[in-house]
């Protein structure tokens, strides 16, 4: 595809032509058992653009049974095959990349750049996990000379994946690859706001030689589709990234049936400058952090700590930063696009005007927008709360907006304490020179991961889950593939 030419076929007409419109299941596009459809909302107009299946129980349990009938053969297959077929999928997906980011853009609002990085990313994922299927191993047991123990990790069987609208298709491959080459099989049920990119995924691992049955994906709304998925009795497992409240009844659903979950829920992320830091990088860093994707990121560097010797010069180029971004609709590459969809728009205006009146001021920003140049949109200004009180519900509740809130420290003590101040505890991000108040700090802050002096460092190599009420479980890394093995141990007498 000539990436700038469609752009701007769609900017002017509004046209995208081959997108998917049924589910994916047994190795084939399916239509919807009920026979009706949903609409797919372009964020940066605020229209609609397509329409696809709205799933019920009926087509969760033809995926169902497709993944349950193809696993003893998939998790039989040698791990050599499989992970030639993620690596297929991984240089598919970097062939693809333009078309795929275009759509991701598009169903989701954030800007393009984003949307390509988060090709490279998923691309990577798909790369990194072909390759770790080979390295799953079992191990010995020393019962001496009349005795030989071993173990033997196996394929925990059909997995469930309920995908966030955020980050639609790299939080699918980051979950998918790893379950894919320790042998599961896979339903995945994407957000209703954001159903595209995964339906294309799941069709480009079939081309990329995926057996029939699986990977599978399921389109339409949580009651309707996600619920009867988590619980149905075949899954014997569920990766969830989503809220806290949804994730407690996913969590309740899959005991029922003794499956095992991973829940990566919400976050109120800390970043902590010290007075000794690099301000500028400390800036850029916070910029980041929060305004990336109009800050619908769970690991979202929503609070920024700062020693009171550095505030003032801080936050001066922190807001000269914020005033810079340009909203624009996420194809032509803004520095800020729009929110994902109209009812989470009310739902961060409406935390935001609560502020105001309870006396908060924002040093920026602090209203709904629209595109500078259609009139038309779901944007969020870049705002900005200084000098927040803790127990403020600014600083203790997620926004999951371009909303940062700053909070004043005095010392590195207090800005601990301040760190560790909230319910969540999902990532945090620290700004210092002084490198060990860097690994005291990382070491003392409840946080599943920390960045030091740059904030979103890492990649897929790096374990990524929280604690608390940001979940638990481990997604990324070597960490990510436990969860969909268990093992069974063999002990033999021979002597």
């Amino acid at each position: 595809m000539s990436l700038d030419r469609d752009i701007a076929n769609y900017l002017e007409r509004g046209e995208l032509p081959d997108l998917p419109s049924q589910h994916f299941i047994a190795g084939a596009w399916a239509a919807p058992s009920s026979g009706e459809r949903m609409e797919s909302f372009d964020a940066g107009r605020a229209a609609p653009f397509h329409a696809f299946a709205a799933g019920d129980e009926a087509d969760v349990d033809r995926a169902v049974a497709a993944a349950n009938a193809a696993q003893p053969g998939w998790g039989r297959t040698k791990p050599s095959a499989r992970g030639a077929i993620l690596a297929e999928a991984a240089r598919l997906l970097r062939a693809e990349k333009e078309r795929f980011a275009f759509v991701e853009s598009l169903d989701s609002g954030k800007p393009l750049q984003e949307a390509l990085g988060d090709v490279s990313g998923a691309a990577r994922a798909l790369e990194y996990y072909g390759a770790c299927a080979n390295t799953i191993e079992g191990a010995t047991f020393p019962l001496g000379p009349d005795h030989l123990g071993y173990s033997v990790p196996e394929p925990v069987g059909v997995t469930a994946h309920i995908i966030p609208w955020n980050y639609p298709l790299s939080t699918a491959a980051r979950g998918i690859a790893p379950a894919l080459a320790a042998g599961c099989t896979v339903v995945a049920k994407p957000a209703e706001t954001t159903p595209l990119t995964m339906l294309m995924l799941a069709e480009l691992l079939s081309r990329a030689g995926l057996p029939d049955g699986v990977c599978n994906a399921v389109t339409g709304t949580g009651p309707a589709a996600g619920a009867p998925l988590v619980a149905d009795r075949r899954v014997r497992h569920v990766t969830f990234t989503g809220s806290v409240p949804t994730g407690i009844g996913v969590m309740e659903a899959a005991a029922r049936n003794v499956a095992t979950v991973v829940l990566e829920l919400g976050g109120k992320s800390p970043l902590v400058v010290l007075a000794d830091a690099d301000l500028d990088a400390a800036a850029n860093g916070a910029i980041g952090a929060i305004f990336e994707n109009a800050g619908q990121i769970c690991s979202a560097g929503s609070r920024l700590i700062v020693e009171r010797g550095a505030h003032d010069a801080l936050l001066e180029r922190v807001i000269e930063r914020a005033a810079a971004l340009k909203m624009s609709h996420g194809l032509t590459r803004p520095t800020l696009g729009p929110l994902n969809s109209k009812a989470h728009l009310g739902r961060v205006a409406e935390k935001v005007e609560a502020a105001k009146a309870r006396g908060l001021a924002p040093a920026i920003g602090g209203r709904a927008a629209t595109d500078p140049e259609t009139g038309k949109g779901w944007f969020f200004e870049a705002t900005i709360f200084d000098a927040v009180p803790e127990t403020d519900p600014l600083v203790k509740d997620e926004i999951f907006g371009p909303v940062l809130t700053v909070q004043l420290a005095e010392d590195e003590a207090h800005a601990l304490a301040l760190a560790n101040g909230t319910d969540y505890a999902l990532v945090a991000g620290v700004y210092t020179r002084d490198f060990g108040a860097a690994h005291r700090l990382a070491r003392e802050i409840d946080a599943g991961q920390v960045f030091l002096n740059e904030y979103f460092a890492g990649g897929i190599e790096v374990p990524f889950g929280g604690n608390r009420q940001s979940g638990f479980g481990r997604e990324k890394g070597m960490a990510a593939l436990r969860n969909y093995l268990r093992v069974k141990s063999v002990a033999a007498r021979i002597g």
